[in-house]
Order: C-alpha cells, then structure tokens, then sequence
C-alpha cells in the first residue's frame, strides 16, 4: 500500500506526465492485447462453414482423404486438429484411422458367383437388383432399404454424426453423402436435420467453440485458439455480451468458475422456498434432506428409512410411545445444540455482510450503465461552448474504468466469501494464516472501493456547468483516479494469483486474468464464400441440438426450452424461416421461434 500514498494529499495522484502517458494513450495496451483479441473470433451462421472448412483442409491435405473421411476423424477427436495430429505421429496413420473409424479400401467388384443382375442382402436375406444395393468404404454390401432404415433409426437415436456401417463388429463409419441420398429420398426432412447435426457438431463436439450465452440468442459462436485446459478465459461476443468461456456464465473474474457456481446457487438458494423448508422441516441425520412432519408424533421417519426425533433431530430407534422415544431423551439443555445455533447465526451474518456489498456494486453498476449517455450529452453541450478544451477522450476513458474497476468490486466480495471461508479451503490454511491473507485481501479491497467511488464522484461532475479552468482540474482528478483504480486492481489480481489461489495445494482454482482494457471482443472470422464445392449440399437450418433431438423422429419444434442456472435457454432449435437454400440460423431460442 506504502506504493500508492505517502501522505493524505497524494491518496489518488500521480505526476501529470506520468497520468497523461498511462491514461490518455490506450493504444499503446494495443501490442498487449493484440494477441488475446486474434485468439478468440466470432463465428456467425455465414462464417460457420468457413470455420469448419479451416480444419477440414488441414487434415484432408495432409493425409490425402476425401472431406467425409476427414470429418469423421475429426468429430472423433472433438474438432481437435492438435490432438488428431499427436496420435497420427505417436500411433501412426492405419492406427488413427482405426481409432477414428476411417475405413479405405480399393474398390472391388461384387463376387463373380452372385448373378450378374442380382445381390443377396445378408441383413434381410433378400435378393435385390445390384442398383438397389450400396456397398460402404469397408466393402460391406446391403441392400438401399435395409440402408435406409439403419440410417434413419440411428439419426432419430441421436447418432446421426457417426453413424456405423452395419455388418457385425464393423466399426467403420458410413459415408455421409450415401445416407443423405438415401435418406432423403423417403424422408427429407431426417436429411435436413442429419446435415445440420453435422455442421452443427463443430460447435456441439469441440472444446474449443462455445455458443455465446446471450438471452436472446445472439445467433453467435465463439472460438478459442490456444487455450490451456486450466486456462480460464473471458470473451466478448459481438453482441456485447461478455461471458466466461469455461463455464459460460457471465464474465465473473476474480471469483473461479466453482466460487462462481456456488455463489449463484447459494444466492437462489436464499429464498422464500428455503425460508419455508427451514421452518417446517428438517434435515435427516443419515441423508440429509429436509423432511416434513406430517403428524403428531414427534417420531419421524425418513425416505432413507432413518428414523429420528423431531424435537432435537437426532437419530433414533423406531420403538417409541406417545410421550417418549425408547433410550433417547431430549428434554435437558445440550450446550452444544446451543453452539450449534450460535454458529448458524453467525455463518448468516457472515453471508450478509458479503452479499449486500456485492448487491450494492452490482446495482451501482447497473445505475451507471445509463451514465455514458448522459455524459456525452454533457460533453456535447461543453463542446459547444466557445472554450479552449475540445478534447474529453480522459473523460471516456475514466467512464470505462469506473465500469472495469467496479466489476472487479462486485466479484471481489464472492471470492473473499469462499476464499476465507471453511467451504472449499477450510483445511489448507490455519487460522493464524487464514487472518493474516484476509487482512491483506481486505486492505486492497478497501483501497480499491475508495478509490472507485472517489472515482465515480468526479466523473458525475456538472461539467458541462463549469469553467474551463475548473474542468481542468476535474480533468486531472480523473486521470490520476484512472490510474491508480488500474494499479490497484493489479495488485489485486497479483495477490489473488500468487499469494491466495497460487498457495493452494488441495484444490486448483483458475480467474481469468486481469486487463487494463476490460474483456476483449472476439475478431469476427472471415467469411470466405468462393467455395468451388459447398460442404453439405441441401437447404438446412442450424441450431437444433441433436441432444434435444434424439428421442423425436419428428422435425417440429414445439417443445419448451430449458432455462440453466444464470436465465439462458439451454435447449437449440431451429427457427423455420425462408432463409434460402444456403443460410441456416445458430441455435435460436424456443422463445424468440413462438413470438415470430
């Protein structure tokens, strides 16, 4: 702290020099963030078949196979064209195409012995014309209708992506184009959704692409490149929303996916419903869930077969009387029932102090989410004065910190929550240790909310009533408020990091990494539309969830979507709209399909 005040007067303030050159020039963070801006892109429903033509190419040049023996390879190893590539040099090629279900013969001739006009299908026992039956990549033979029926069974199953040839112990994947021909010749529309599920699996089946989570739906994918799997990463659609790519939640950096899931439910949690459940039942002994009594007796009996008293919740035996349970007594006071109480009291308190502080920045930043409006408003009639100063860029810019700077408040109260708390690191710190960190943690806390609201207090200024003298100084007040909110905010995360997440031995617990820039927005992928051949042929619409498909053999789309934890629709359908013949719309949700 002895790095950012010396005394009273300097609290908030640097050198003007040194405000201008970390404030005023944003751009130089641009060599910074460069990097973390080209690594994340946008795939939008025309740059989908771009995105997964990338890789397919990869892999067709570099093996030398068709695009349907290269999808299938890929879709087996989750669109992962690192890891596709390790096994081809540890394993070798016939092996990774063992692995992946690629099956590549020569072609051969149907045996001599059959007749020249005729084939036996050895799945129906009939001979049919050698036109009506198809021969697989694997050289097993069957006849177009029991083809056709295997295909659509296996696309109604769910398994449309990596349907199986048919012959016994025949792991070899049946190849693409055949079942669209077939399938779609008696049921169109199980070909429509067989061709979506494929395009569709490169963002259902590969770790590196998520949907943006935005409700509504933005139509919109995000793809990461080069991130580690402990790696926790925070993108921004090109909607605007920004959100954690390792949960999909909203962006919620300091506090980890796991702090992050918890606080959410324990939020929810704090409700009416559990208020009820806390006064009329309670908690088995053995399972722990809540159990209502139901009559006078106050031996009760659990679903687990637990039986126990209903005055003390202790367990018991099942021989019991009107006025008395056998060998169990509960009339004298127990101190420890008493430190029981105390102790859920205090976890309560404990709970509320973390909780209106994270409300009261949250709802502050709500607030000041109408504050950019209003102050280009203000810099609009300031602007419009005969005065000397034409450029507000410092006061966008402390604008944007006050938002960044109050986020990381907001968060900061959650992770302090389970980080000092005995939930999740109760055994990897002792008392003295826990104290010590926590008033360090506390210290930069406390700090940083100063500073924020002194911060907010200048950025509110009446400036456009002032004169330019006093503009000036408020000028100055936000540059230096600017930089030491982002100083401090990194020393924030250095602590977290390195002194509180980096000590634990028990648990890994990753946080996005701080910038001064707030979450960078995904490029957008390019959109190459000079394909000489389409990937998938056929008119289609993308967003329907083959996971949500699976157990209907219909193409309607009049099922509810499900609603996860944090308010987004988890289920994918398809919006029927006259799109042409080669667009296709991502994965909308049900509710904005009812209200077109």
């Amino acid at each position: 702290m002895e790095d950012f005040f010396s005394s009273e007067e300097e609290d908030v303030y640097y050198s003007d020099r040194d405000s201008l050159d970390g404030i005023e020039n944003d751009d130089d963070l641009d060599a910074r963030t460069k990097f973390i801006a080209s690594s994340s892109q946008v795939i939008t429903r025309e740059s989908l078949l771009e995105a997964q033509r990338q890789d397919l190419q990869t892999i067709m040049d570099m093996l030398t196979i068709k695009e349907h023996h290269a999808r299938t390879l890929l879709i087996h190893h989750r669109w992962n064209v690192e890891n596709l590539l390790a096994v081809l040099v540890e394993k070798g090629r016939d092996r990774l195409f063992e692995e992946g279900g690629v099956t590549i013969l020569e072609k051969k001739d149907l045996p001599s012995s059959q007749s020249a006009s005729l084939v036996t299908c050895f799945i129906c026992i009939e001979d049919v014309p050698r036109h009506d039956a198809t021969s697989m990549d694997c050289g097993h033979c069957f006849c177009n209708s029991c083809w056709t029926e295997h295909f659509i069974v296996k696309i109604n199953e769910g398994q449309s992506r990596r349907i199986r040839c048919m012959a016994h112990k025949c792991n070899a994947i049946c190849d693409e184009a055949i079942i669209r021909n077939l399938v779609s010749a008696k049921h169109p529309d199980l070909a429509e959704r067989f061709d979506r599920y494929l395009l569709e699996s490169y963002i259902e089946d590969n770790n590196k692409v998520k949907w943006c989570p935005s409700v509504p739906h933005c139509g919109n994918a995000i793809r990461v490149e080069g991130r580690d799997a402990c790696e926790v990463t925070e993108v921004e659609c090109a909607c605007g929303f920004q959100f954690c790519f390792g949960c999909s939640s909203h962006a919620h950096s300091p506090c980890s996916c796991l702090m992050w899931e918890l606080w959410a439910k324990k939020c929810r949690d704090e409700s009416e419903t559990v208020n009820w459940i806390t006064v009329n039942t309670k908690p088995c002994p053995k399972c722990h869930k809540p159990v209502e009594k139901n009559g006078g007796c106050n031996l009760v009996s659990c679903i687990c077969g637990q039986a126990f008293c209903w005055l003390c919740g202790g367990a018991t035996g099942r021989e019991h009387t009107w006025s008395s349970i056998a060998g169990h007594s509960c009339g004298r006071y127990k101190e420890d029932r008493d430190k029981l109480a105390e102790r859920a009291k205090r976890d309560l308190y404990r709970y509320m102090h973390y909780h209106n502080r994270y409300k009261a920045h949250t709802d502050s930043s709500k607030l000041e989410t109408k504050l950019k409006e209003t102050i280009q408003a203000k810099i609009a009639i300031a602007e419009a004065k005969d005065s000397g100063m034409k450029d507000f860029s410092w006061l966008t810019n402390g604008v944007n910190r006050l938002f960044r700077c109050r986020r990381v408040l907001s968060y900061s109260y959650p992770f302090a929550f389970y980080m000092f708390g005995d939930e999740l690191f109760g055994d990897e710190m002792d008392i003295e240790t826990k104290e010590l960190k926590q008033h360090l943690f506390e210290d930069q806390q406390q700090l940083l909310e100063s500073n924020v609201e002194t911060l907010s207090k200048f950025v509110e200024e009446p400036f456009d009533e002032f004169t330019t003298s006093r503009i000036m100084e408020i000028r100055m007040h936000v540059i230096n408020l600017s930089l030491v909110t982002d100083n401090l905010c990194k020393k924030m995360y250095d602590c977290i990091e390195n002194d509180l997440l980096g000590g634990l031995q028990g648990a890994t617990h990753c946080i996005a990494p701080y910038n001064s820039k707030g979450v960078i927005r995904a490029a957008q992928l390019s959109d190459c539309s000079d394909f000489t051949k389409p990937m998938i042929t056929g008119s289609y619409l993308v967003g329907e969830s083959e996971k949500d498909r699976s157990s209907s053999s219909s193409h309607s789309s009049g099922s509810s979507p499900g609603i996860d934890e944090i308010g987004c629709s988890t289920r994918k359908r398809a919006r029927k709209e006259a799109l042409g013949d080669s667009l296709f719309d991502l994965n909308m949700p049900a509710e904005v399909v009812d209200k077109s």
